[in-house]
């Protein structure tokens, strides 16, 4: 028997009209159909609730009103979701492929707590500029994250069941502390093997670096401590500066 469980993708957008359709149609256009698609919208200014309307038939909930802040956004479609599964595919944010789902569980073993993979990045043109500077571990538990965010926030679902709500104090890194909460919790974590998502390169915590730079270590001491994340950060901050110097992004 198919292992087919129930996906909550979920996407929080505010004033991207034209990166919700993106996204909208990648979730669309998913061959796999146990899909409970939920959009949350800021109240935007812009015609992101016309986009909302017009797709309402491929959208499941929606909800449009002020919040304080992304991580206020995405605990209010965590609320919504139903699913086994969640999957947080943000405005701007696009599924690999028509068949990443399906692929997914046909190939992978059921039942898992996590299932992870690789991130494309792509340029503002849509076009590929490689997958993100951080290796995706072969097998990753929560320890791995003393490296950094090896797994990008799109390119992880976790069950339902093992997710808290996003720590609102962070405004730019509250996915890391999220993350290895839910990877703590776990006892079966499975590498995809695949590319799951792409992001374009420039967004939010690129744009803040400092703030998300001072959460993020703010985070790894909460977990793992202040000298184990003191020495963590020597390889980290080299292998940073030596990405950027030779491939002029990050």
């Amino acid at each position: 028997m198919s292992f087919t469980p129930k996906i909550s993708i979920i996407t929080v957008v505010y004033n991207d009209a034209e990166g919700l359709e993106t996204t909208l149609q990648s979730v669309a256009n998913q061959r796999y159909k146990n899909i409970e698609y939920i959009v949350v919208d800021g109240a935007s200014k812009d015609n992101t609730l016309e986009v909302i309307k017009k797709n309402e038939s491929k959208i499941s909930i929606w909800k449009s009103e002020p919040d304080k802040g992304i991580y206020d956004a995405m605990n209010k479609g965590l609320a919504l979701a139903t699913g086994d599964y969640v999957w947080f595919m943000n405005a701007g944010d696009i599924i690999y492929n028509n068949e990443t789902l399906s692929d997914i569980f046909k190939t992978c073993e059921a039942n898992a707590d996590v299932y992870y993979g690789e991130t494309q990045e792509i340029n503002m043109e849509g076009e590929a500029i490689g997958l993100r500077r951080l290796k995706t571990p072969e097998q990753l538990n929560w320890l791995s994250f003393k490296r950094g965010m090896l797994v990008s926030h799109q390119s992880i679902l976790i069950k339902k069941s093992l997710c808290k709500n996003y720590d609102t104090q962070y405004k730019i890194s509250a996915d890391i502390d999220w993350v290895i909460y839910a990877l703590r919790k776990s006892k079966k974590i499975v590498n995809t093997k695949l590319i799951l998502s792409k992001f374009e390169v420039g967004g939010m915590s690129r744009q803040n670096i400092k703030t998300g730079l001072q959460e993020r270590f703010k985070i790894m001491v909460k977990n793992y401590g202040f000298f184990s994340t003191a020495l963590n950060h020597i390889p980290i901050a080299f292998n940073f500066f030596s990405y950027l110097i030779k491939n002029k992004r990050f």
